[in-house]
């Protein structure tokens, strides 16, 4: 989240694109003193956390103890490393959740049709129902087509709104089988029977950098975006 790019560390773009969201307030959550020093630094408030959570959700889980947020409060999760974030659909996914008050966790998706990411164990794909109800999360190709690639594919966007009374409860809820194979914490939720809304992005989620080949591409992307 440190690594630079165009002068500026990754943490501090995505951190520009939460602040043009609808959002009321602004955190960044870390168990890194050197991430929390360059967050302050750049103007940004941080909560300090344990070391030993799992995932970012229980992370976020113990922000909302400290900070003692009502439990209707909605809480958009944005991954550190998700560059290029649109605020339209960090207001789309809390809307999303706003509208739809006997649920408890939204996310987004895209669709896709590149074979290399289909098959790329790094980006995610989600299956929903025709609720918009996820069915399951997985780093394999999903649905599987027997005959070879099937008609349509969603890549899940790593983008959360949440109620803080339930991000109280998922912390006290025991990983599952699943949720370790797959290295996926939203899976928890789906094992324990917790309804998960999903919606397509209306806009294209920018870069997620997992890979060194993402964060070359995401610099270029930078560089051409400059460019005058």
């Amino acid at each position: 989240m440190l690594l630079d790019i165009g002068g500026k560390p990754l943490l501090q773009h995505v951190y520009i694109a939460a602040c043009k969201s609808n959002a009321d307030q602004i955190l960044i959550a870390t168990d890194d003193q050197q991430i929390c020093n360059t967050a302050k630094a750049f103007g940004a408030e941080c909560v300090m956390t344990s070391v030993a959570h799992t995932s970012g959700t229980d992370r976020l889980a113990e922000v909302v103890e400290k900070l003692g947020f009502p439990d209707e409060t909605v809480i958009v999760n944005v991954q550190g490393d998700e560059m290029g974030m649109p605020a339209e659909l960090i207001n789309q996914v809390a809307t999303l959740l706003i509208n739809c008050p006997a649920e408890k966790i939204a996310t987004l998706c895209e669709e896709m049709s590149d074979e290399g990411e289909i098959n790329n164990p790094n980006v995610v794909k989600v299956i929903f129902n025709k609720n918009n109800a996820a069915i399951y999360f997985s780093r394999l190709p999903v649905p599987w087509h027997k005959q070879g690639l099937a008609q349509q594919y969603f890549r899940h966007i790593g983008l959360y709104a949440y109620r803080a009374g339930f991000l109280k409860e998922y912390s006290q809820l025991p990983r599952c089988e699943l949720e370790q194979r797959e290295s996926l914490e939203q899976l928890r939720a789906l094992y324990h029977g917790i309804n998960i809304l999903v919606e397509e992005a209306r806009s294209s989620s920018g870069i997620g950098i997992d890979t060194e080949d993402d964060l070359n591409r995401a610099r270029q992307q930078y560089k051409s975006i400059k460019k005058p």
